[in-house]
């Protein structure tokens, strides 16, 4: 298993650990198939640049979250609709490469302004 291979290994199961996220989830938010997620996680494939993206925002976002919820309120927290994301939820987002509008509702979070 590769360096880059074995970081999107690990970004999945803490991405299960930490997020509560399944591998439909992720499935999901990547637009792929669950058992190309396994294959990601297995190393016998590796994930297009856009998804290492998603993978890596998503991964980055549920680091901050974990400061302040279990994994199970993680997984609500991004597929909630947000008032503070005009309605939208962070899963999409994050899936559309906005995920600097999802980090500044975890900045208000930071700063004791909770979401």
């Amino acid at each position: 298993m590769s360096t880059a291979q074995g970081a999107v290994s690990r970004y999945l199961d803490e991405l299960q650990a930490e997020g509560g996220l399944k591998g439909t989830d992720i499935a999901n938010i990547t637009e792929v198939s669950k058992a190309t997620v396994s294959r990601w996680k297995s190393g016998t494939i590796k994930p297009h640049p856009r998804n290492e993206l998603i993978l890596s925002d998503l991964y980055y976002v549920v680091g901050r979250l974990h400061e302040y919820y279990s994994a199970d309120e993680i997984r609500s927290w991004l597929y909630a609709r947000h008032p503070q994301l005009n309605g939208e939820r962070a899963i999409d987002l994050i899936n559309q490469g906005r995920t600097i509008e999802v980090l500044k509702v975890l900045d208000r979070l930071d700063n004791e302004v909770f979401v």
